[in-house]
């Protein structure tokens, strides 16, 4: 059962990661867009709402999902744990407590990776909603 605590410290964890730096580049990306698009380029309100929204469910995605990634690892912990106690039929609490740790590590990866996100998702939506709101208000004015 080794294989597991790799599977958590690697695989679970290294996956978060990743899916951080993912999110925060879609979300730098976005912002930059969005700070650079012209409006009044657009002659449909629904071209530019496709063009500000694109990539953003993958941060919502990333957001919502990443405390269940690490939840998953939290089990992965306590599974290697109880597996471990199992095996020797007594252990130690050192290593009770470390197995519980990297349990808990991928819970708080999970978390870390999921509240920026979302914090970047609702920020990137505002500024879509706002961006939206002007296009309107520019076109009210030249219809009538």
């Amino acid at each position: 059962m080794d294989w597991l605590k790799e599977v958590v410290e690697y695989g679970v964890i290294g996956l978060l990661l990743v899916l951080s730096v993912v999110a925060v580049a879609i979300a730098v990306e976005r912002h930059l867009v969005m700070k650079r698009i012209r409006i009044e380029d657009f002659a449909e309100k629904k071209s530019l709402e496709l063009e500000l929204t694109k990539k953003l469910h993958l941060i919502a995605t990333i957001g919502s999902n990443a405390p269940y990634i690490g939840l998953l690892g939290t089990v992965f912990g306590i599974m290697l744990t109880f597996y471990s106690m199992g095996q020797s039929g007594f252990m130690d609490s050192t290593k009770i407590m470390l197995g519980l740790a990297l349990a808990l590590k991928a819970t708080a990866v999970g978390l870390m990776v999921a509240i920026p996100a979302i914090a970047c998702y609702n920020m990137l939506l505002r500024q879509v909603r706002v961006l939206i709101m002007q296009w309107e208000i520019r076109n009210a004015r030249t219809r009538v």
